[in-house]
């Protein structure tokens, strides 16, 4: 690999860091360990061909152009943490990423109803909802044209300007604190 091709592929992982909280090629690799999946099963999952999932994880792609996809991404992030916290089990799991597969994106909320075939009891994780957030912003913009956006804004919006700033690019858990503040 050339200096540009280095060049090229640092890049790419940075966007995705901005992007996804990480390089896609860690965020896939501990899916991969977490589900017990292989490549090819995870890129079938994610409704993904096998190159361009080798494609993203390598740094050759940056983006992830479809939001249904980045949605069964934060599915399957948060399915590895319940098999890793024992509240699923492998057969349970296995079950769940077929629905996650046949899912088209949409909601969370839409998304857990069609796996468990009912309503959900109680409303979302705030987590979750704030997660749904980003990845809904996250899918239209990178982070740095995000807070370009707010910028631009801030002066007659500066309560729009934050929210983008803080869903768009902030961190997880500063947009959980923030959504708690703005509930009551």
């Amino acid at each position: 690999m050339d200096a540009a091709q280095q060049e090229a592929t640092a890049r790419a992982r940075e966007l995705q860091r901005n992007w996804y909280g990480e390089p896609l090629g860690e965020l896939f690799r501990r899916l991969i360990d977490d589900l017990g999946l292989n490549q090819a099963r995870l890129a079938g999952v994610l409704g993904l061909s096998a190159p361009m999932l080798s494609q993203l994880m390598s740094g050759q792609r940056a983006k992830i152009g479809n939001p249904a996809v980045v949605q069964r991404v934060r599915l399957l992030q948060d399915l590895a943490a319940q098999v890793a916290d024992g509240s699923v089990s492998a057969a349970e799991a296995a079950e769940r990423m077929e629905e996650i597969k046949k899912s088209q994106g949409g909601s969370m909320l839409s998304v857990a109803t069609q796996q468990t075939g009912a309503t959900p009891v109680g409303a979302p994780t705030v987590k979750r909802v704030v997660r749904e957030i980003q990845s809904l912003l996250r899918s239209l913009a990178a982070a740095g044209d995000i807070i370009e956006a707010a910028e631009q804004i801030g002066q007659t919006h500066p309560e729009l300007a934050e929210f983008l700033r803080v869903y768009g690019a902030g961190r997880t858990a500063d947009a959980v604190a923030h959504y708690q503040v703005h509930q009551s």
